[in-house]
């Protein structure tokens, strides 16, 4: 399956600053085209390309004050694939983290969950999400994080991401956040899931549901949000003046239940 992504970001910068972007394609997408632009009126920068541990790739630059124009295209041909997972990752994604605290969910997940292990937690711990999350644009937070979601019973895809993530670290489950492009997303943005450590690999949960997870495109993997931010930046200020994401692809994904296990493409 053939798939394009786009994103554009216009960023008003008050001063010079340090800025850090994370949207393209992860390292391990399959890209057959790709072009990022960064530009200020006749200026065009070019950015330091930094790969972590899990992919993602982090493009960084010092630009000065006025509007800066991020474009990003790119052309994703066949599926990613799944680099080995090392013993210092699980770890890492059983531990609390910032938006997942699993140690503050520790007793609900036990008592919830009790006695599911393997695909069927997952599925279990997805379904609670779907049911009892309502998609609420608009209302979240972005210091929301997993407890409070719980609380709310409203979010954005981040939140549910959190929450998944944080309910299976507190059943001894790795688990990590995913930034990704959707096609067939409604609305369009920027999207988040989660991914679970299951049987040596890891498999992509979604608990909006709200678009195929066979057709998702890595951006950027992390302990959650925090680690997967489309922009950060330092030693200044900056106002989001405009985005725009989109993304297609050039047949329709297999339809999707959201129970069967899967991997991301």
């Amino acid at each position: 399956m053939q798939r394009a992504v786009t994103a554009e970001l216009d960023l008003d910068l008050a001063s010079p600053v340090d800025l850090i972007l994370q949207i393209t394609a992860a390292q391990t997408v399959p890209l057959s085209a790709e072009q990022l632009t960064l530009t200020q009126g006749d200026r065009a920068y070019t950015a330091t390309e930094i790969v972590d541990q899990s992919g993602s790739r982090l493009h960084r630059l010092t630009a000065e004050a006025g509007r800066l124009e991020v474009r990003y295209e790119a052309t994703v041909s066949g599926r990613a694939s799944q680099a080995r997972t090392s013993d210092l990752e699980t770890i890492t994604y059983l531990r609390p983290s910032r938006y997942c605290q699993s140690d503050e969910v520790f007793a609900q997940a036990r008592r919830q969950f009790r006695g599911l292990s393997g695909h069927e937690l997952l599925a279990a711990v997805s379904e609670f999400v779907a049911t009892s999350v309502t998609y609420t644009p608009g209302l979240s937070l972005g210091t929301d994080s997993a407890v409070t979601t719980l609380m709310t019973g409203q979010g954005v895809c981040r939140d549910y991401a959190h929450v998944v993530i944080a309910l299976l670290r507190a059943m001894d489950v790795p688990a990590r956040y995913v930034a990704c492009f959707a096609p067939d997303l409604e609305p369009m943005d920027f999207h988040a899931v989660a991914e679970a450590h299951v049987d040596g690999s890891w498999w992509v949960l979604d608990a909006t549901r709200l678009a195929p997870r066979g057709s998702l495109v890595r951006i950027a993997t992390g302990r959650d949000a925090a680690d997967c931010a489309f922009v950060s930046y330092h030693g200044g200020s900056l106002t989001l003046a405009r985005m725009r994401v989109d993304a297609w692809a050039t047949e329709d994904a297999p339809a999707d239940d959201f129970t069967a296990p899967m991997q991301l493409a």
